[in-house]
């Protein structure tokens, strides 16, 4: 059954008091006070949805009373009543932090429970928007990931763990699946967060060039080097160094590279000169270095000494519950930055959104969202705004193109397993669940209700 809204009536008139009561108790958990030091004692004890008093109480007043309440770290909706309207006491009201403002001599039971309601409605809209704005933009503290999957969540914590460390990550994963943004969350996250994150796409470079990018060069160590460069290593120094597609670098680079890990120390091409550089690394690559390691083409004690703390990024395909959170995210971003009134989707569309594989993960939904808003002539992305491979649910990019079973699903569907499996996984414990999936606890229990979850 979904828990009754708390509610706080403080008046010092009895009668008043017990008819209040009597009125708003068949929709309300209603506690009563009769004065101001009674009423603190218990908002300070309980967390209440609303607070009703009286502007004229014994002691303290209401509108010391609502900046008290208001200074909590779980503040109430509060309204103020009184039989001494004025407007300049509304505007003062308000200033205190009053929610609303009622004339008790024109007070209707009706009148009173829709400002209610309608306060609370305002208020659980807001509560869902930060809770949507910190998933959308700093789930766990890491800026620009998204996710409320079970397999994102692990992921979320390993981050949080691994971070203040200097240990070398090695991030794993198709391509498209968002490994750059989880090097930086891994850097922001760290002690390094105000020194610099230094990228380097291993794939875009020769071996020769490569090299000289990562470890500098000395003037005339080769055809057209005029100067000295400084590499990457220097340039990250007391920061971290974000090495992609590590998989793609040679055999001699690989014993270069493993030195580094090894002594922290290298040396700029044409020099003897040895360096040193107090720089975290963290790789990442789409393939799979083991069999590299087997095939010979990748040195196993390199591929050791990368992975201490290895991150396995699944593809967008195994937690299309995250599908929804991301399109929104990307919705926002570029329907403000075309000055489009685009601000949701229609539910045919978010169902083509759930259903297609995601081929190229994250980097193709993005660019798909894009594509949409573009096109889109109203305020919400239809089906037909989306690109045509999305529209036909185009299966054949790939072997990563498989669609599993459980992306064949409407998006309630998708929602209510994800659901019914944090309730499996908290062995019922709906707090805890609402929690796991990133969802407020008053949203949660109309879900059960919608569902028909009530008895999981």
């Amino acid at each position: 059954m979904t828990e009754k809204p708390t509610l706080l009536i403080v008046d010092d008139e009895k009668p008043t008091r017990d008819g209040l009561r009597a009125a708003l108790e068949e929709r309300y958990d209603v506690y009563v006070a009769d004065d101001a030091k009674t009423a603190m004692e218990l908002l300070e004890s309980e967390n209440f949805d609303v607070m009703l008093t009286d502007f004229r109480l014994p002691g303290e007043d209401g509108l010391k009373l609502i900046a008290r309440a208001k200074s909590l770290a779980k503040p109430p909706i509060c309204i103020l009543m009184t039989a001494y309207g004025s407007e300049e006491l509304a505007v003062d009201a308000m200033k205190r932090g009053a929610d609303d403002y009622i004339a008790k001599g024109r007070l209707q039971i009706d009148e009173l429970e829709m400002r209610i309601a309608r306060a609370l409605r305002h208020q659980n809209l807001e509560t869902e928007n930060v809770s949507l704005r910190q998933q959308l933009d700093t789930q766990f503290g890491m800026e620009n990931i998204v996710g409320k999957s079970p397999a994102m969540k692990e992921i979320f914590e390993v981050v949080q763990q691994v971070a203040p460390t200097r240990a070398t990550v090695l991030l794993m994963g198709e391509s498209g699946t968002g490994k750059e943004i989880f090097a930086k969350a891994i850097h922001q996250l760290s002690p390094r967060a105000k020194q610099p994150f230094v990228a380097v796409h291993c794939a875009a470079l020769s071996p020769a060039l490569l090299e000289s990018e990562l470890f500098g060069h000395e003037r005339g160590a080769f055809t057209g080097a005029h100067e000295r460069r400084i590499g990457r290593f220097e340039q990250a120094q007391g920061g971290t160094l974000f090495l992609d597609e590590i998989g793609e670098i040679d055999a001699a680079l690989q014993v270069k590279l493993l030195r580094f890990l090894g002594e922290r120390t290298f040396e700029r091409v044409g020099s003897n000169k040895t360096q040193t550089a107090d720089v975290r690394l963290v790789a990442a690559t789409n393939k799979n270095l083991e069999e590299l390691v087997k095939a010979g083409t990748f040195r196993e004690d390199l591929f050791f000494r990368l992975r201490v703390v290895e991150i396995v990024l699944p593809p967008l395909r195994e937690r299309a519950g995250d599908v929804p959170l991301l399109a929104q995210r990307f919705l926002r971003e570029f329907a403000q930055e075309n000055k489009k009134p685009v601000n949701e989707f229609t539910s045919d569309a978010l169902e083509l959104l759930m259903k297609y594989p995601w081929p190229g993960n994250v980097r193709e939904l993005r660019t798909a969202i894009e594509h949409a808003v573009v096109l889109c002539r109203g305020e919400k992305i239809t089906a037909r705004d989306l690109p045509p491979s999305v529209r036909a649910g185009d299966t054949a990019a790939g072997d990563t193109g498989r669609v599993l079973a459980r992306n064949d699903l409407t998006v309630k569907e998708a929602e209510k397993q994800l659901i019914a499996r944090a309730l499996k996984e908290t062995n019922g414990n709906r707090t805890l669940a609402a929690e796991k999936i990133g969802m407020s606890r008053r949203t949660f229990h109309r879900k059960l209700h919608v569902y028909h979850l009530e008895g999981f």
